[in-house]
């Protein structure tokens, strides 16, 4: 479990946004930063804090991963052909976690951690506890039968305030999902901006 899971939304106001958009985020209500000189205007930042912000959205979106996981998973986007930054967000939608997610069987990522962490997922007929685990497109992800009935798994597949992505194919009924394709970054529903660009920028300096 990461640590952020019960100071995430802290995270928004000093990041200064809705990372998630969870509609009980402090950051709709108050919408500056933290601590008594939050409400302060601030200088126009730097290109470095401009860059280190975005990676810092990006690295916590997915679950506040650490930052050797994230540099990792930056080198092995820049090993790829083709876009640096488009090959660093397929592979994050890539991950195990971000895929349960996706596909509704958990209301945030924090969630579909603890689901996967607990011994509740599949992945091809075997269980798989590592939320950093990658998928391919032949991969089948499955709740475990006797998790399917999972008050919060059941709860999130009904949630309205999303929707399943068209690089996931979801099957609520047999509680199974796999990527249909690895997606462009125009297609992953982020609530925030999201900047790949300027992490590639932050690692290439």
């Amino acid at each position: 479990m990461t640590k952020r899971i019960k100071s995430k939304h802290k995270v928004d106001r000093r990041l200064g946004v809705n990372i998630w958009g969870r509609p009980k985020s402090p950051f709709n209500s108050r919408a500056y930063g933290p601590g008594q000189h939050g409400q302060r205007s601030s200088a126009k930042p730097s290109d470095y804090k401009t860059q280190l912000q975005a990676k810092q959205k990006l690295k916590n979106y997915y679950g506040n991963l650490n930052e050797r996981q994230f540099r990792n998973l930056y080198r092995e986007a820049n090993r790829r052909r083709g876009n640096t930054g488009e090959n660093l967000v397929g592979l994050l939608e890539s991950r195990l976690d971000a895929v349960i997610y996706r596909a509704k069987f958990a209301t945030t990522v924090f969630q579909a951690r603890q689901l996967i962490n607990h011994g509740h997922v599949k992945v091809n007929g075997k269980r798989v506890n590592i939320s950093s685990f990658k998928l391919n497109d032949k991969d089948e992800v499955e709740i475990k039968e006797s998790s399917k009935q999972l008050a919060y798994v059941l709860a999130s597949t009904q949630l309205k305030e999303r929707d399943v992505p068209e690089y996931i194919v979801a099957d609520h009924k047999k509680m199974t999902a796999k990527i249909a394709r690895v997606p462009k970054f125009d297609e992953i529903p982020y609530p925030a901006i999201m900047e790949p660009n300027l992490v590639v920028e932050y690692y290439s300096r």
